[in-house]
């Protein structure tokens, strides 16, 4: 999979995870395999990763205007939650 070219009616993308859940297992994987291409292809773009111990994975986007979406990620492979933020993405 090649890294998302992000438009500009995206703003930010969030990710919230547990450093150890199994069920942010896939977003850790995530977070190895594709955040470095993510930015490179997207230099400028604020991707925030927040962890926290507990917290049930998610990805949230902003989007112009101030509107949000999510969708969780608990126990995801890293590519679908690549395929997850890819939709996320196209979404306005």
């Amino acid at each position: 999979m090649s890294a998302i070219k992000f438009g500009s009616h995206l703003k930010e993308l969030r990710l919230h995870l547990c450093q150890s859940s199994t069920s942010s297992k896939g977003v850790r994987q995530f977070i190895e395999k594709y955040y470095i291409p993510l930015k490179k292809s997207n230099p400028q773009f604020p991707i925030l990763v927040r962890e926290c111990s507990g917290v049930e994975p998610k990805v949230f986007a902003r989007y112009e205007f101030g509107r949000e979406r999510s969708v969780q990620l608990a126990d995801q492979s890293a590519d679908n939650v690549f395929k997850k933020i890819e939709e996320l993405v196209k979404k306005n």
